[in-house]
């Protein structure tokens, strides 16, 4: 089964949930090059703000340079963020990050004996299981899949937290290059790898949104890329 509430983090969020996806954070601050840079930024205003009270010459140089940080650090969370709608998704070429493309035929996926939706994809050529969650605001990965299909966590970004049924995790975002399935091809597609995340994939909104339509009609979810080609459409076995 899928993590509970793996979609956007801040549905039915309580005082815990705030507190662990702090503590997530914080843990994830050696590793994440983004967060270093912000906590410094945040260092230097509050002995900006201590030096300027004090009279010191260098405060007011200090303060200036810390914001633009904390400015650069709010516009790449913004990039970030943007790419996970694609009403927001301006592909930023400039940053190296590919466009998200998601192409293909319509593609059909009955649903499976414990009421989900589920469906064998390659990612990176590489086969793996896979359940499409409606709820989910993002593609997500196990480890053990992220391993085998050679993806690594995107260098500079900042991690994502996510409530799962285990917790609140910090789960690090990855570019897949190619995400196959029935007659569906998708390029560029962001994604998160999740820890804990063992024996299941999540297809997130980030791919279905970018479908011309997706619906359900008598058990059966039903894929339709912009400007699909009808004759290339594929059904997809009972995936148990």
């Amino acid at each position: 089964m899928a993590p509970q509430g793996i979609g956007p983090y801040i549905a039915a969020m309580t005082f815990a949930d705030i507190w662990n996806g702090i503590a997530a954070l914080i843990r994830e601050i050696p590793q994440s090059s983004l967060l270093i840079f912000t906590v410094a930024a945040l260092v230097g205003s509050w002995l900006s703000a201590v030096m300027v009270r004090r009279r010191v010459a260098s405060g007011r140089l200090i303060s200036a340079v810390s914001t633009l940080m904390l400015g650069g650090v709010l516009v790449l969370v913004v990039l970030q963020m943007s790419r996970f709608d694609p009403r927001l998704d301006v592909s930023m070429p400039e940053l190296g990050l590919p466009e998200q493309v998601v192409a293909g035929g319509e593609t059909r996926i009955p649903m499976a004996r414990d009421g989900h939706f589920w469906l064998e994809a390659e990612v990176n050529g590489t086969a793996g299981a896979f359940m499409v969650d409606t709820g989910a605001t993002l593609t997500s990965l196990s480890p053990d899949m992220a391993t085998r299909a050679g993806l690594e966590p995107r260098d500079g970004g900042m991690p994502v937290i996510l409530k799962t049924a285990n917790g609140s995790v910090a789960a690090k975002l990855t570019t897949i290059e190619t995400l196959a399935f029935g007659s569906i091809d998708a390029r560029g597609l962001d994604a998160v790898i999740v820890p804990g995340l063992e024996g299941t994939n999540v297809i997130g909104m980030n791919l279905l949104s970018r479908l011309g339509s997706w619906r359900v009609e008598q058990n059966t979810m039903i894929l339709v890329p912009n400007s699909a080609d009808r004759a290339g459409s594929a059904d997809i076995s009972v995936q148990q």
